[in-house]
This record gives structure tokens, C-alpha cells and sequence, in this order.
């Protein structure tokens, strides 16, 4: 980007330093020899006017008498009818300017003066004009590297932003560039940004809700189907009770993998990452920050857990966790991660006064905050950790203490949704 707007900035100023300046520089050319030879014509004039006054005397021609006016190197030839050729000063050579009058009697004046002197204010003429073109060209591409660099990075600011909000980032960037239009688009991806973020978490809600109250009926309806089972009269009604039973269980695995799809659909830009070795990159911006309030970050990676994420999402839901940390708790900020069979856990807590028993149970709700700010914060980073298929939760008010937990790979993972999932056995009852 910022190569094409430089490139096509010095294109136009080329452009427009050429159809000037070849035209200048040719009107400048023309113009010393122009003033050489006015200059020469006036002279020619002045010895013409003195020669017609011996010639209307019907005296001999003096051309002593003219000397003072002949031009320095410059020579004078005056030619007569039936008379010799008169001439005076030394010969210009062959590259000679000359300006010529004929006066009273047929008499004709000219004077010659060497080209060489024209022809050198010509190239100082010429050189001058290249350098007004070359410092035109040299501020036209300073002007042009400003103006490229103020416009490239904002844009590129914008696509990374742009590019961020497709993977997931729904974190609102108050970065503006003074320029209307840019600030505009980047107004534009924060409020598209938030809408997103409302619409994931509205949608992990939902499907939390629904799953919640399918397996609820479920679970009921299984168990008066078993009661059915066991209290028939008869064997016709033990076999349909059965049967039902079994499309119950059925049903259950169908929502399953229902869930399991959605959790994998949504987490289809996310990839194995080593904590041991991101996690201390990504916390370690929040070093100086902390340290400046007198507070300690301590980083605690327990064995080397694989956890299946987003890098870009994971970096801000953590960031703003501990950015919380930062306004409303105290002490030392700590921050460890360790490994299980199926999930890994993230924790982050203080040594602060912790959550409100009030706000508990509306920690992640967004809008609802207890110190201040937007709450805009949390609600974000648990969409950002949804996104992933993983989730965020309070693991303690006091102190109070957040834990992301994600998904560990599998060996023979593949990005993508994979429909069915395999169908888990059931233990018998």
C-alpha cells in the first residue's frame, strides 16, 4: 500500500515536473540569446546613427570614432558600394551572433561578437532550471513519504484491525489516525465489533439455555420411560417402552453432536499452541504497567500443556483480565497454566478484594461492572474464549481468581468441522 501511493505520487509530480520544466527550460534558453541579441541590435543602431552622419557630411567613414561602442571581442564590418570591405576588432570565429543595419547610400553595418559567452549563460541558464527541477522532485518526494506513511500505516492499521475482527478480536481499538474517512471505517469496525461480540455471547447463551433444557426434559423423559419399562403389565408394552427409551438415548447423542459441532465450527481458526512457551509473550507487555503501581506479574507453567486456540484471542482475553487486574484489585498479579486429560486451565487472579457477592452472578453480563468502567471487558473476553470453544469462568470471588479453560488438541486433529462425532457408549443401567 504504501509503496502504490508513493509510486503514484512521484508519478504525478514527474508528470507535472517535466511538462513544466521542459518548456521553462526551453523559454529560459531562448530567452538569453533573445536579450544577446536585442542587446546587439541596439548596438548596431548606435554605430548605424554615427555613420550616417558622416555619410550625410559626404565625409570618409570613421570607424575610430565608433570603436568605444563595438562590443568587447566584438568586431565591425561595413560595407560600401564600389568601396573595400571596412572591418574592425578581431575575427569572432565561425560560431559568431551577428546584427546587421543598412543605413543612408547603400552602406551596411554589422556587428559580430563571439557565441561562446551566450552559449556559456545558456548552460548556467539550463543547470539552474535542472536544479529547481531536481529540488522540486526532491521535496515533492519528501512531501510524498510523509504523506504515504501517513496514509499506509493508518490503512494497514485498519486491515489489521479488519483482519483481527474476522478471527475473533472483538475488542474495540480507540486508535484514530486525523484523517475523517480512516476514522470513520475504524468507528465503523468497533461498533461492528461490538455487535459481533454481543451476537456471540447471545448465541453461546442460547445454545447454553437450549442445551440445558433439551437435556433437562431428556434426562425426564428417560427415567419415566425406564419406570414404564420396568412397571408393564406386559411384554408388548415393556418392548415399547424400550424402544422409546432408546430414541431418547438416541436424541441425546444428536444434541451432543449438535454441540460438538457448533463448539467445532466456531473455533475453526484455532490451532495447537504451546503455553509455555505464549503465554510469558503474551503476558509480558503487562510487566511495565504493573510494575509502575509497584505491583509483581509472576508467570507459572506447570509441565508443557497444549491448548487448541486462537493466539490473537487468547492474547485478549487474557489482556483483559489482567488490564481488570490492573484498575480494580491489588497485590501480585498471578498467572498459571497446567495441563489435564481433555482440558487446559489458564488462572488469573490477585490479591485484591475480589468480586462483590452481589456482582457474582452477573460477573460476565455485559454493561454490569463494580468499578466504574464500561463492562464492556469480560463479556468480551468470554466471547473471544467461546470462539475458541472454551470457556471463561470465576472460579473464586475472593481472592478473585478467572480461569480460561480450552480444549486440548488431538493428535489427528483437522481444522474444519467434523459431522458426525463419533458416538460414545453408553453404560448399561
Amino acid at each position: 500500500m504504501r509503496r502504490r501511493i508513493l509510486l503514484a505520487i512521484l508519478l504525478a509530480v514527474a508528470v507535472t515536473t517535466c511538462a513544466l520544466g521542459i518548456p521553462l527550460g526551453y523559454t529560459a534558453l531562448q530567452l538569453v540569446e533573445t536579450v544577446t541579441r536585442d542587446g546587439l541590435k541596439g548596438t548596431v543602431q548606435r554605430i548605424g546613427l554615427r555613420l550616417d552622419e558622416d555619410t550625410l557630411a559626404q565625409r570618409p567613414l570613421n570607424l575610430a570614432a565608433v570603436q568605444p561602442v563595438v562590443p568587447e571581442n566584438g568586431r565591425l564590418v561595413v560595407t560600401q558600394p564600389d568601396r573595400p570591405v571596412q572591418t574592425l576588432g578581431p575575427d569572432p570565429g565561425s560560431d559568431a551572433l551577428a546584427e546587421q543595419i543598412q543605413i543612408l547610400n547603400g552602406v551596411t553595418v554589422v556587428v559580430q561578437i563571439p557565441a561562446a559567452p551566450t552559449r556559456a549563460r545558456q548552460t548556467q541558464v539550463a543547470g539552474l532550471v535542472v536544479l529547481v527541477i531536481v529540488l522540486t522532485i526532491a521535496v515533492a518526494s519528501g512531501v510524498a513519504i510523509v504523506t504515504a506513511n501517513r496514509l499506509a500505516k493508518p490503512l494497514g492499521h485498519v486491515a489489521d484491525r479488519a483482519a483481527r475482527l474476522g478471527a475473533g478480536d472483538f475488542k474495540p481499538d480507540p486508535q484514530r489516525y486525523g484523517v475523517p474517512e480512516l476514522d470513520r471505517v475504524a468507528h465503523a469496525l468497533d461498533t461492528s465489533a461490538g455487535a459481533l461480540a454481543e451476537l456471540v455471547q447471545r448465541e453461546r447463551e442460547l445454545v447454553g439455555d437450549v442445551s440445558h433444557q433439551l437435556r433437562s426434559r431428556l434426562t425426564a423423559l428417560q427415567l419415566r420411560l425406564e419406570s414404564l419399562k420396568h412397571m408393564a403389565v406386559d411384554e408388548e408394552s415393556a418392548v415399547d417402552a424400550g424402544a422409546a427409551l432408546e430414541q431418547a438415548e438416541r436424541l441425546g447423542d444428536v444434541l451432543d453432536e449438535l454441540l460438538a459441532a457448533a463448539r467445532e465450527a466456531r473455533s475453526t481458526d484455532a490451532e495447537p499452541l504451546d503455553l509455555a512457551a505464549e503465554l510469558p509473550k503474551i503476558v509480558g507487555e503487562w510487566r511495565d504497567p504493573l510494575r509502575a503501581k509497584g505491583r509483581a506479574l509472576r508467570v507459572r507453567v506447570h509441565d508443557k500443556p497444549l491448548a487448541r486456540a486462537t493466539r490473537t484471542r487468547l492474547s485478549e482475553a487474557i489482556g483483559v483480565l489482567l488490564d481488570n487486574a490492573l484498575r480494580h484489585g491489588a497485590g501480585t498479579v498471578s498467572v498459571s497454566a497446567r495441563g489435564g486429560e481433555a482440558t487446559v486451565a489458564i488462572e488469573v487472579t490477585d490479591s485484591g478484594s475480589g468480586v462483590p457477592d452481589d456482582l457474582v452472578a452477573h460477573i460476565f453480563d455485559r454493561g454490569v461492572s463494580g468499578g466504574g468502567s464500561t463492562g464492556v471487558g469480560l463479556a468480551l473476553a468470554r466471547a473471544l474464549v467461546d470462539s475458541d470453544g472454551g470457556r471463561l469462568e470465576l472460579s473464586a470471588p475472593r481472592p478473585a481468581t478467572f480461569t480460561i479453560f480450552l480444549p486440548v488438541p488431538r493428535a489427528d486433529e483437522v481444522r474444519g468441522v467434523r459431522w458426525p462425532t463419533e458416538r460414545a457408549e453408553r453404560s448399561p443401567r
